[in-house]
Parts: structure tokens; sequence; C-alpha cells
């Protein structure tokens, strides 16, 4: 046992004992390093065979020293941050790491928002959602087939052939053609009433049903709730044909939003449901409603572009878009030489807020357009039960084009207008146009054929399509001319009338 034990001690003494040395021996050596009485003997011993050289010598070593010392702190200094630099590498490795690892739960993230975003695409525009495939390359986004391409004899217009088929052998129902004008704005504010729970002014409806007599695009603006949408939506139940609501969104620019478009891969034409409701109201003589729902959440002029010309041919005939370019033997019969003749019998109702959310409408939409405004909420009211109406829309166009004849703007108040027209020249440096008096030799003319009176109706249409144009100035500049423009329209028209315009003045000249 003793002699087990002795070998161990000795046997690691021997390890233990070099590792004692090792580190004995470092500081020995650091003291030798600094061991300054050494130096001083070494030079002491050397004196009198050097004389007083051996200061000098003594000094020039000691240089030597310092810079060697220097070094080799400058050495382990750089050592140290190399070192440091290394950890911090692989810690930002490490950091590297964990974001990308986070930007990756990202793609996945937006790659299914855009699946969504996509699904809604697709029922804005009417795009088969089995073509999702080709849209976002993923071959498993395909469903039973349906989008692969089209087969020989196969209609590429599937809605359009299909109203080709439910349409062939309409027959169109009886229309009151006896009605009246003022007889429609009383029984459709009774059935809004009774029918639906709506209530609104009959002074709006007779703004509303006017403007189908001076322009296809009507546009309802004001503050959100006043019932903008349910205008039109309401009109469309009274009148048995639902209204198309299109939602506009914010990343339309282009016609294809409203149309559609043919797809090259499937040789399908991807048809929205406008489309289809302009086809369909090529069969009948009912009258259809398009509304253009939030229009300025994108900017119309951009989408809307197309429209705003073809509308402002001055014959029908020239009311022509091109969908395809070439024409099969399976298109839909309604269809000429690849183009769609637009309906006759379709209004389309922008609605509009202005907020910071949306854009603003410019002149070049307004001047097509009649915008009606709807800032109050209509005041309830007791209306007996009321039938909805059967309308042929040439029963409405005759009866406005016989308001037209009947009813024109006086030569004396056309004669004022002249009058007012050169005053806001000279003063605002504005102009009415050709346009907008066009629209108003058939906007008025409506209006009082709907019940109301001419000056009602031209306060309206300068209050709306003229002083509206003086937001664009700078109001500041004009303030004190307002109160001149305000007088000068009493000393044309009368103190009592024109309340709109000088509502409307009035209210500019608070903002400034």
């Amino acid at each position: 046992m003793d002699g087990m034990l002795n070998f161990f001690y000795e046997f690691f003494g021997q390890f233990l004992g070099g590792v004692w040395t090792a580190f004995s021996n470092i500081f020995v050596g650091i003291g030798q390093m600094f061991n300054f009485s050494a130096y001083a003997d070494i030079i002491d011993s050397h004196t009198s065979e050097l004389g007083g050289l051996a200061w000098v010598y003594a000094i020039i070593a000691m240089l030597i020293i310092l810079a060697v010392l220097g070094l080799l702190v400058y050495i382990i200094v750089v050592s140290l941050k190399k070192f440091a630099r290394y950890k911090r590498k692989a810690k930002n490795t490490n950091d590297l790491i964990d974001e990308v690892t986070a930007l990756n739960r990202e793609v996945m993230r937006l790659n299914l928002e855009k699946d969504k975003i996509l699904s809604m695409k697709v029922s804005q525009i009417g795009l088969n959602p089995n073509e999702i495939a080709e849209l976002t390359g993923d071959e498993m986004a395909t469903l039973n087939g349906q989008d692969t391409p089209i087969e020989e004899g196969e209609s590429r217009f599937f809605k359009l052939t299909k109203i080709d088929n439910e349409w062939a052998d309409y027959q169109p129902p009886v229309y009151d053609n006896e009605i009246t004008l003022p007889q429609i704005c009383e029984r459709f504010r009774n059935f809004a009433c009774a029918e639906l729970g709506l209530y609104y002014d009959i002074k709006i409806i007779r703004l509303f049903l006017a403007s189908f007599a001076s322009t296809r695009l009507i546009i309802l603006q004001g503050i959100s709730g006043t019932g903008k949408t349910s205008l039109p939506y309401a009109f469309g139940k009274f009148l048995q044909n639902d209204a198309i609501i299109t939602s506009i969104q914010p990343s339309w620019r282009d016609r294809s939003e409203l149309f559609g478009y043919f797809n090259e891969f499937t040789k399908r034409y991807n048809e929205t449901e406008l489309l289809r409701a302009m086809y369909e109201a090529t069969y009948n003589e009912n009258i259809y409603l398009t509304i253009l729902d939030e229009m300025n959440i994108a900017r119309v002029e951009y989408y809307f572009a197309e429209m705003l010309s073809i509308l402002e041919m001055p014959s029908r005939d020239e009311w022509i878009v091109d969908l395809v370019p070439n024409v099969w033997e399976s298109d839909p019969k309604h269809l000429d030489m690849g183009k769609l003749h637009l309906p006759e019998n379709m209004w389309y109702i922008g609605t509009a807020n202005n907020d910071d959310s949306t854009f603003a409408i410019t002149d070049k939409v307004y001047d097509r357009a009649m915008p009606i405004d709807i800032n109050t909420k209509g005041v309830p009211f007791d209306a007996p039960h009321t039938k909805p109406l059967n309308l042929s829309y040439k029963h409405l166009e005759e009866m406005l084009n016989y308001c037209k004849e009947h009813h024109k703007v006086s030569d004396e108040n056309l004669h004022k207008i002249e009058l007012l027209d050169n005053y806001v020249i000279e003063h605002f440096r504005l102009a009415f146009g050709n346009r907008i008096v066009k629209q108003l030799r058939e906007y008025v003319p409506a209006f009082v054929g709907c019940g109301g009176t001419e000056l009602e109706g031209l306060d309206y249409v300068l209050a709306r399509k003229v002083l509206r144009k003086f937001e664009s100035l700078n109001l500041s500049f004009i303030r004190d001319e307002i109160d001149g423009l305000c007088d000068y329209l009493d000393f044309l028209f009368g103190e009592e009338n024109m309340l709109e315009c000088k509502e409307y003045l009035r209210r500019l000249q608070k903002l400034v």
C-alpha cells in the first residue's frame, strides 16, 4: 500500500512541479526584465571601461528595450482586438441567422396575404379562381382543370354566352308608359320610405332623376352616412332591376378593371360583373344603374378615362368598346367584330367621399358629370304601401326630351347667365364653357318637368358646376370679390333666389 502511494506521489509530483516551474519562471522572467538595480550595477561595472560613454550607451539600450516592450504591448493589443472582433462577428452571425429566420416567417405571412388579396381581386374583375396558378406560378393552385386552354368550339366569353342562352326567349314586361316624371319622383319617395325604410327629400329625388337628361355619369357626394349609395340602390329596387354595385379598389388604373381582359394563356376572356350587366342590358329596355362605390378611392381619370371619352360622343352609334381584336364563331351574338356597343339604357352612379383616403376628382371628370351633394339625413315621414314600377328607358327618355322642348330655359335667364359669365371672367378669370351651358339647357328643363322651378334648377347647376371651380383659386385673393358676386346675383335674379349659389360662396369665405 505504501509503495503504491509513493508511486503516485512521485509521478504527479513530477507533473505538478513542471507546471509550477513554468508559471514561476514567467514571473521570474518578468521580475528580471524590470530589475532596475541590476541595470544600474551593469552600468557601474562598465563605467571604468567606457568612461563617460557608459551612460550614453545605457540610454540607447533603455530606448531599445522600451521599443521592444512597446512592440510586445502593441502585438498583445492587436491580438485582443482581433479576438474581440471575431467574437462580435460570431455574435452578429447568430443575429443574422435569427433575422433571416424572422424574414422567412414574414415572407410566408406576406404570401398568405397576397393569396387573400388575389382572391379579392378575383371577385372584383371576374377572374376564374382556378387561374391563380398562372398569376402566382403555383401549379398547386389549379382546381379541376378549369384553367386549361379553351377547347375547340367553346366560347371564350362564358358569362356573355350564358346570357345569350338565358335571354333567347325573353318576353318584355308590360311597361307603364303613362306615368309622368312628377309621379315617378313621388312614387319612388314613398316606395323608399314604405318598403326600404329610406327617407329622401323630394328635391334630392328631382335632382337625381333630372340628371338622367344631361349625362350618363352622376356623382353623389357628401358626408358619410347620408344615403349616397342607398339612393341608386333603392331606385334599382323601385324599377325591379337591381343596381350593379362595383366597389372601386385603390389599385385600379386602367379599363381592364371595368371590362376585364383576354387571357392569352387560357384563351378565355375574364369577364367582370359590369361587363356581364352591360351585355345583358342590350337584350331589353329596362333601366340599368351601375354604382361605382367609393369612386375616388382610385383616380377616376385612370380607370374611367375611356368611358368618359366614349360617352361624350354625340352619336350613340359611336359608343363602342373594343374587347378583342379578332372574331371567333363562338363569340356572343351581340358582339360585333369583337366590339361591344355600350347599352343606351345604362347610367353610371359614382359615390364619393372627400377625405384623406381619397383622391380629388378633377375638372375633367366633374365637367362631364352631374354632381349632387347629399349632406343631410332624410327626415322620417309616413308613406302608403307603394308598388315598384316597370319603366322603359325609352319612355323615360321620351319624357326628358319632351321637357327639353316644352320647358326650355327662358331667353331672359339665358341672357342673365351670359351677363354672369362675363362678370365671372372679368373678376375671377373663369368661364362657364360650352359643355356646362349645354348641360344646363338639358338639366334645368328636366328638373322643371320633375316638379321643380327654373330658378332652382339654374341655382343648383351654377353652384355645383361653375362656382365649384372657385375652390382651385387662391381664396384669400378673391375673398373681397365674393361679396360683389353675391350682390350681382341679387341684382340679376333677386335677393330671394339663387340661395344655393350664395350659400356656397359664403362657405368659401369662411374657409379663408
